[in-house]
């Protein structure tokens, strides 16, 4: 019988996705069975259900964030079960639902209580909090106390609260649990090294062989009398600050240490007990738990932000490309661009002069996302500046390289086309800066680029430009792109640069806009669903008359 995957998603809606094939992939990218790109916790692939024989499986594929089987981090591929719920970020799946109704559970009528003479034991949450228990034995104050430590933990650690906050009271509840005197509890950085989150008491000098055993072997520590320990008498932090006994812990999840928690009382003080050690284990571990999802939720939250942020930034950046084509007697212009993140580093303009002339430009920023739009943003500025004092192609171009050869970074350059066109007589002037060579597309089919200028710009301040002229016809056009067009990429590997002479010579007889449109479907069609791996920017500015 079909399996089948019950999927909640994070606006609450629910689908059943049936298992046929023998893989289904979920991330945010588009080339997922299981699409959910709006949310950031995902990676771009993230998890997978695989077919084994008549057996599925469920697999993380080095997500960032994990991927969560029965609240488990899944470490290698896991059979499933059905019923069994997986969370990846904010998604929920169950497998099989349907086959979980075998193994439910039901409750049945009995004939009554437990008898006096049962052996059956109760409690309240209300005992167990105040320290009691109806169990007598000689551990049972020992049991209770840890009982109750571990509960108010619970509790403490449910609520949600920033990180440095969350330290503190991790640490005190470490150190009231097993009656210790002093502790700091300490955090491993980015970099490996150990990072002070929170302290009572001062002069920590915690010795090397405590630090080191508890994070590289992964185990706690309980030295009854520091003084007298082999290993660490020798060590001059525990004589000088009369240590009399301590205990480390790990902040471990899973297999992963992300700090310790130490503690430790003077000599003469209680020494502490393998009772204390284990409840200090295992507070430690609920502690680092927490830790790691208060963590991830910070960072989720800041991607949220971010994402907000970006989407903002995209708007604005909207705003400086032409909203539509400039209408010109004798030309029908059309210009597109789409970036492949929130924001990008294409840009394009159209720029009418007094004369009738019209300045089209095309750009690329090197790079992608927020430091290419920046550099973007400026570059729109300076040709706006530019171009309101219209001078040759060549010299714009010129005082451009010169502007930003000040201001671009050493790993950053622009490429640029400039161009003016006069309708009345055909006549074209530009200057290529680097960048992709514009088709010039004849009315008859015949295919030529416009080449020559310079190089690209923002690199060498003292270049100098050259102006280049060649005529349109009437029924003649330019197709100016950026090279996340030429450089889409199809599943085989194929670069869609050679496609795109013979597709706009095919379009060449339809209007402006058409043409940009028919580009851009064909690179969409050619990219197969996959994102597009740079911005796409298409400009065509064809002559009528």
């Amino acid at each position: 019988m079909p399996r089948e995957l019950a999927i909640t998603s994070p606006d609450g809606k629910s689908r059943t996705v049936r298992l046929e094939g023998n893989n289904l992939s979920l991330g945010r990218s588009s080339g997922n069975e299981l699409w959910f790109p709006d949310d950031v916790g995902l990676s771009r692939q993230h998890m997978a259900v695989e077919r084994e024989g008549d057996a599925w499986t469920v697999r993380d594929l080095g997500s960032k964030n994990g991927t969560y089987l029965n609240g488990v981090r899944v470490t290698e591929k896991t059979r499933l079960r059905p019923g069994d719920r997986i969370v990846a970020s904010r998604i929920v799946i169950v497998f099989d639902p349907a086959g979980a109704d075998a193994n439910k559970t039901v409750f049945f009528e009995g004939a009554g209580g437990p008898s006096a003479a049962s052996l059956t034991v109760s409690t309240t949450l209300e005992h167990l909090l105040r320290g009691e228990t109806k169990e007598k034995s000689p551990f049972a104050p020992q049991w209770g106390s840890a009982v109750t430590a571990l509960i108010r933990a619970g509790r403490e650690l449910a609520e949600r609260r920033p990180l440095p906050e969350l330290f503190r009271v991790i640490l005190d509840l470490g150190i009231e649990a097993v009656g210790a005197r002093r502790g700091v509890l300490m955090t491993l950085d980015d970099k490996g090294q150990l990072a002070v989150q929170a302290a009572r008491g001062e002069g920590f000098r915690i010795s090397t062989a405590v630090r080191d055993r508890v994070l590289n072997a992964k185990a706690s520590l309980l030295v009854r009398d520091a003084q007298q320990d082999e290993a660490l008498r020798q060590r001059l932090s525990i004589v000088e600050q009369s240590v009399g006994t301590l205990m480390a812990a790990p902040l471990q999840t899973d297999n992963q240490v992300i700090g310790l928690i130490y503690v430790d009382s003077p000599q003469f003080a209680r020494e502490f007990t393998s009772d204390d050690l284990n409840l200090l284990t295992v507070m430690a571990n609920v502690a680092a738990i927490r830790i790691d999802r208060e963590r991830l939720a910070e960072v989720e939250q800041a991607e949220r932000l971010m994402a907000s942020e970006l989407e903002q930034a995209a708007e604005i950046q909207r705003q400086f490309l032409p909203a539509s084509a400039p209408v010109v007697p004798g030309l029908d212009l059309a210009g597109y661009n789409a970036s492949c993140r929130s924001v990008g580093g294409d840009y394009y303009d159209f720029l009418q002069y007094p004369d009738g002339r019209v300045g089209v430009v095309i750009a690329d920023v090197a790079g992608k996302g927020m430091p290419a739009a920046l550099l973007m943003t400026s570059l729109q500025a300076k040709v706006q500046a530019l171009a309101d004092a219209p001078a040759a192609p060549g010299s714009v171009v010129g005082r451009l390289n010169r502007s930003l050869a000040t201001t671009c970074p050493r790993n950053r350059f622009v490429t640029l086309f400039y161009c003016h066109l006069d309708a009345s007589t055909g006549e074209v002037a530009y200057c290529n800066g680097g960048h992709n060579p514009p088709l010039l597309i004849r009315a008859n089919g015949e295919i030529s680029k416009l080449e020559g200028g310079g190089p690209v710009l923002g690199i060498l301040p003292m270049v100098q430009y050259q102006d280049q002229r060649t005529s349109i016809e009437p029924g003649d056009m330019l197709v100016l792109y950026s090279d996340g067009v030429t450089e889409a990429s199809n599943p085989a590997g194929q670069d869609f640069e050679d496609c795109l002479p013979a597709l706009a010579c095919r379009l060449r007889e339809r209007p402006a806009a058409e043409i940009v449109q028919g580009i851009h479907e064909a690179v969409k069609e050619w990219i197969a669903g996959q994102p597009p791996a740079d911005d796409i920017t298409v400009v065509v500015a064809k002559r009528t008359a």
